[in-house]
């Protein structure tokens, strides 16, 4: 029995003159995946607050987004424009929907460059969009689509400050600004009748203005609702893998593409469930009580924008559009 304790003894002083070995380290916690944001044009929803905005996004070597909370009655959601800076200027793509949005626009992209802001795209022609375009400097070219010519010549009456552009374009238009191609493309009626695009094909970036509602419910008040979706399915088919929205948050660029589709399809239900109720014999106001547009009810801007995307998807089933 002694002789057996004293053996244990030694083998216990001998490990312990080696050395035991050490329990092996505790695997490192996996690193937390990336918060993703969440789908909605809702900027409290995303955890954001108005001190978040204006945002400045640099999307790719000199191209560069800007979104700014605007109201529309209760609700907030963002209006985005696209600035691209060049060794000769800067384009601007749409600008913000009053004077000081619009000042504060140009002060900020004066933070990034010195470089003078020489061409403006009117690529919506809606006030949300345009009317603090008398904010820009002096000697701005201002370029549109023909089709929204009028839209703008209205706007100058209302507010002399806003200029009329002189440069209109029915097609598109190739331009050359700093070594940097730039592409100012008409794709066909969409929300308004001269929506235009601005593609940077060098960059892959697609600016689409309010064609493009990211998680908006869509708005038809001067809308050609079928065309609408004709049009962005040709927007699809550049392949940009950037596409900028006009409303709704710039997202990274995969949320983008995907969101893309959705905004597709979410055009496309509008126009099938008022379809289905026009075949009914429905008038609008009756459609407007019955309408079930699944989860577009959940989306920014149904309160205010329902009512009037049903009765002009009416509109055109009637032959009544221009």
């Amino acid at each position: 029995m002694l002789r057996d304790l004293l053996t244990v003894l030694a083998v216990a002083a001998g490990l312990a003159a080696c050395g035991a070995p050490e329990p092996a380290p505790a695997p490192e916690p996996e690193p937390a995946a990336p918060e993703v944001p969440a789908r909605t044009a809702d900027p409290f929803q995303r955890g954001l607050t108005e001190a978040d905005f204006p945002r400045v996004q640099e999307l790719a070597p000199g191209v560069y987004s800007y979104e700014q909370l605007r109201a529309a009655g209760e609700e907030l959601f963002t209006t985005v424009s696209m600035f691209v800076v060049t060794d000769e200027g800067v384009l601007v793509a749409d600008g913000q929907g009053n004077f000081e949005e619009t000042a504060r626009m140009v002060e900020e992209i004066g933070k990034i460059t010195d470089q003078p802001i020489t061409h403006v795209v009117v690529c919506s022609d809606h006030g949300d969009h345009t009317a603090g375009n008398g904010a820009f400097p002096e000697g701005v070219e201002y370029i549109v689509h023909e089709n929204s010519v009028a839209a703008m010549e209205r706007m100058h009456e209302r507010i002399p400050e806003i200029p009329i552009p002189e440069t209109v374009i029915s097609d598109r238009l190739d331009l050359t600004l700093g070594g940097r191609a730039i592409e100012i493309l008409f794709l066909g009626r969409a929300h308004t009748g001269g929506d235009l695009v601005v593609h940077l094909p060098e960059e892959s970036v697609l600016f689409l203005t309010e064609a493009y509602l990211h998680r908006v419910y869509p708005a038809m008040r001067s809308a050609y609702p079928t065309e609408w979706v004709a049009m962005l399915r040709r927007a699809q088919e550049i392949g940009a893998q950037v596409n900028i929205p006009g409303h709704g948050f710039v997202d990274s660029p995969e949320v983008l593409r995907d969101e893309l589709q959705v905004a597709i399809e979410a055009i496309a239900t509008v126009i099938a469930e008022s379809t289905r109720l026009h075949e009914m014999g429905l008038t609008p106001e009756e459609a407007d009580e019955q309408a079930d547009f699944g989860d577009l009810e959940t989306w920014s801007l149904r309160e205010s924008q329902r009512g009037m995307a049903l009765r002009r998807v009416y509109m055109e089933l009637n032959g009544e559009l221009p």
